[in-house]
C-alpha cells in the first residue's frame, strides 16, 4: 500500500510538471525501447532501457502481471522527467511486449536427447545488453510447446583457443509439428559467461536452410538497430509456441 501511495503521489507531481514545455516532455510524447525488467515484488516493476537507461514507473499505466526478473521486452512509454529518484527517467508505461527469456544451459551426455538437435529456421540474431536475441520461424506445434535452448558442452572448455565462447543452439520439436509457420523471438541471458575475457561468441546452429553452420558475434562489432514495431507484431503471433 505504501509503495502504491508513493507511486501515485510521485505520478501526480510528474503529470503536472510534465505539462510544462520547459521540462522537455509532454503527455503526448511516446517512446519505445528495448528493456530488461526488474521485479521488486508486489507487482512493482522497474526497467533498464538499452537507450533510455534506468526507468521508474512514476505514473499509473500497465502493471505488467506475469513479468519475470531479468526478462527482456520492448516497452512503449511516455517519458515524464529526467533524473528522478536516482533513475535516469520517470515514465508512464503504456504497453509492454515481453519475450521468452532463458539462461544458457549445460549439455551433457545424459541430457542431450532432451535438448535434441532438430533443424531450425533462423532469421536474425544479435547481442545487446548482455543478451543474445534470436528471431526464427517455427512450425506450429499441435500439443507441446517446442523447446529452444542455448547450451554449452560440459565436456569441452567454454572458451576455445580462438578466444571465442563456443555455444550450441538446440531445438526440440518433440516430433509435434504442423505445416503453418509463425515467427518467434527468444532471448538468452549471457551474464554467466566470461564475456569480458572473450573475443566474442560463436554459436553452432543446425539450420534448416544452411545446414550445420556457425554464427559469429564479435564483441567489438556494432549492432544495427532492429524495427521494434515489427518485432512486437511478430512476437504476439508465435510467443506461446515455445518454451
Amino acid at each position: 500500500m505504501k509503495k502504491c501511495l508513493l507511486t501515485l503521489c510521485a505520478g501526480l507531481v510528474l503529470l503536472l510538471s510534465s505539462c510544462n514545455d520547459q521540462e522537455g516532455y509532454s503527455l503526448g510524447d511516446l517512446a519505445a525501447d528495448w528493456v530488461t525488467v526488474h521485479d521488486h515484488g508486489d507487482r512493482l516493476y522497474t526497467y533498464t532501457g538499452d537507450t533510455w537507461g534506468t526507468m521508474w514507473p512514476a505514473a499509473s499505466g500497465i502493471f505488467g502481471p506475469g513479468l519475470e526478473d531479468g526478462q527482456r521486452a520492448i516497452l512503449y512509454f511516455n517519458p515524464l522527467a529526467d533524473d528522478f529518484a536516482g533513475y535516469d527517467v520517470a515514465i508512464q508505461p503504456e504497453y509492454i511486449c515481453p519475450f521468452l527469456t532463458k539462461q544458457v544451459e549445460e549439455l551433457t551426455g545424459e541430457n542431450e536427447a532432451a535438448y535434441a538437435d532438430h533443424p531450425v529456421w533462423w532469421e536474425d540474431a544479435w547481442v545487446a545488453a548482455g543478451y543474445l536475441h534470436i528471431r526464427f520461424l517455427q512450425k506450429l506445434p499441435q500439443e507441446l510447446p517446442h523447446r529452444v535452448s542455448l547450451v554449452h558442452r560440459a565436456d569441452r572448455p567454454l572458451m576455445g583457443q580462438d578466444g571465442y565462447i563456443h555455444l550450441e543452439y538446440r531445438y526440440n520439436t518433440y516430433g509435434d509439428t504442423l505445416r503453418p509457420a509463425a515467427p518467434a523471438l527468444v532471448c538468452y541471458r549471457l551474464h554467466s559467461l566470461p564475456l569480458e575475457e572473450a573475443q566474442g561468441i560463436k554459436v553452432r546452429v543446425n539450420d534448416a536452410r544452411r545446414g550445420v553452420s556457425e554464427w559469429v558475434f564479435d564483441k567489438s562489432a556494432p549492432e544495427a538497430p532492429r524495427d521494434m514495431d515489427e518485432l512486437v507484431e511478430m512476437a504476439t503471433e508465435g510467443a506461446a509456441y515455445c518454451r
